[in-house]
């Protein structure tokens, strides 16, 4: 059966975008085109994507950075591939000692959340087992980026100004002062248009390309971040970086009215779209705006993300199985919870029973879904002297608590939200798709998903309707841009209704799909400053 998505007439207010030899779509057009560039260098659609993250780090380094975590699904020759480059706790951390030193919960910036950071080695085992080119050559670009300056783009000069604030109130403390230093260079948050450049990032960048990323985990740059780190009263060393491997992992997926979905496994949590979407599986959607329907999909995401906290962590430490949260039988059970009245979701027993993101294609079928992430803004706060790396606080999601699933412990890997998708049909690869956006992600996926589903919408138009966002509770936000009547029933269904006044909250996504004769449709999200380079 022919995947007829691209074919639907277009009603976006951006229009899709066509091509044959190469597509690369990101959140700044700069980081695209480049990584267009690396495809018409010769360079496949791996290569393009390592160089698209590499640019976001310098371009959006209010998301990402050169201590961010990455996860990857990458499609050569017919075949999915999973890579998991999230990073593990500091063995000299753990749960007991930050309670003795009285903590209750995780804090969100300092040292303290800091994690082995997974990025650079994604870029390096990419290269090493499907890129075309060196990887110093794909680098390169962000390099030149950072040396030489690049206008800084709206919205990325607005979260930038939020960060600076924010950082303000610690300056004077030791471990943040380099943060101002590199990313306060200029004396305050940069301004759209302005120019701003790092050559210490570049620096690092050349390293990270002419190593293999090596000296970034066992050698000059590592000592610099160890050297940091104890001088700080950090607790990562020079020794957790260098037992540090990313790991080659096999997709999960379920099959949603006839397609594939697939998700990387746990730690990360594309297992929670995925039990959402088994739920839903059992009902017939045909209207986008029936009120029922979006009563439907959010209890299923509520169930979801309540098994999601309850059980996903380190795939090591996992006392319930992908397989068990996965099954038909679990997902029968679950949906017969959900009535016409919003509820407050509970765990089941089915034993029982700031991010970015990019995707790349090339003309020979070969495609990358890839994320990016320092979790929270410009992450941690820390930025190791010298270096332009501004190491992610991924850590912040581990609780403290002894009893719970996703408790710290040396070495451990942290439940993670951020997902890169991927969508196919009978064992053919439809593309690579993406919604950034901490808690968000796995909701944003759904709804993209259904929209091309279930809805048939073009990529474009499936990534500009408007998102709904379960906050907590019975409190759903949705986009000012939301029907109202859908609006008006849902509150007469139970539900507690929230409209920012900024769609900020709503993910950022991107998409490419291919049909059998090869044509890419890719789109942008408009939410954010993004682009579909195409060729």
């Amino acid at each position: 059966m022919r995947f007829d998505a691209l074919k639907y007439e277009y009603r976006s207010k951006r229009n899709v975008i066509y091509g044959t030899r190469g597509m690369v779509c990101t959140s700044q057009p700069q980081a695209a085109q480049a990584g267009l560039d690396i495809i018409k260098a010769g360079g496949n659609a791996v290569d393009a994507a390592i160089a698209t993250a590499a640019c976001m780090t310098v371009m959006e380094p209010t998301s990402n950075g050169l201590g961010s975590d990455a996860f990857a699904l990458v499609w050569m020759k017919d075949q999915l591939y999973g890579l998991n480059a999230s990073g593990r706790a500091p063995v000299s951390l753990s749960a007991e000692k930050l309670r003795a030193l009285g903590y209750t919960e995780m804090p969100r910036r300092g040292w303290i959340p800091v994690m082995v950071p997974g990025a650079p080695s994604a870029w390096a085992e990419l290269s090493k087992r499907f890129g075309r080119l060196p990887l110093e050559t794909v680098l390169e670009k962000a390099a030149d980026y950072a040396e030489h300056g690049y206008p800084v783009s709206p919205n990325t000069a607005y979260l930038w100004k939020v960060s600076y604030d924010l950082f303000s109130d610690v300056k004077d403390q030791p471990e943040f002062k380099p943060w101002f230093d590199c990313f306060g260079s200029l004396g305050h948050a940069p301004e759209p248009g302005e120019i701003w450049k790092n050559p210490e990032m570049a620096e690092t960048i050349r390293l990270i390309g002419k190593t293999g990323a090596e000296a970034y985990y066992r050698g000059e740059i590592a000592e610099k971040i160890d050297a940091f780190s104890r001088a700080t009263g950090g607790y990562l060393r020079k020794e957790d970086l260098a037992a540090y491997h990313p790991d080659w992992v096999t997709p999960i997926t379920v099959n949603y009215h006839g397609y594939d979905v697939w998700e990387i496994p746990p730690n990360g949590a594309g297992l929670t779209a995925l039990m959402a979407l088994n739920i839903m599986d059992g009902y017939h959607f045909t209207n986008r705006n029936d009120a029922e329907m979006v009563h439907v999909q959010l209890e299923a995401m509520k169930l979801a993300y309540m098994d999601a906290k309850q059980y996903i962590t380190d795939a090591d430490h996992m006392r319930m199985s992908v397989q068990a949260l996965l099954s038909k039988k679990y997902a029968d059970k679950r949906r017969e919870l959900i009535t016409d009245r919003a509820e407050l979701p509970r765990f089941g027993d089915p034993e029982g029973s700031g991010t970015i993101y990019l995707c790349t294609a090339d003309g020979e079928g070969n495609m990358v879904s890839y994320i990016q992430s320092n979790f929270n803004g410009f992450g941690s706060g820390i930025v190791v002297p010298g270096t332009g790396i501004s190491l992610q606080n991924r850590g912040f999601g581990f609780s403290l608590d002894e009893e719970a699933e996703n408790c710290l412990r040396p070495g451990k890997k942290t439940y993670h939200t951020i997902i890169p998708g991927f969508l196919s049909k009978d064992g053919q690869a439809i593309g690579p798709f993406g919604v950034m956006g901490g808690f968000m992600q796995p909701q944003g996926h759904v709804q993209v998903v259904m929209n091309t589903v279930d809805f048939h919408m073009n990529p474009q138009d499936a990534l500009n309707a408007p998102r709904w966002q379960w906050m907590e509770g019975k409190t759903i936000a949705v986009e000012k841009e939301f029907p109202t009547h859908i609006v008006e029933e849902l509150i007469r269904k139970g539900h507690k209704i929230q409209i920012p006044a900024m769609n900020t909250s709503f993910g950022r996504g991107q998409i490419i799909w291919r049909n059998e004769d090869g044509v890419l449709c890719g789109a942008t999200e408009p939410r954010a400053d993004g682009t579909v380079a195409v060729w």
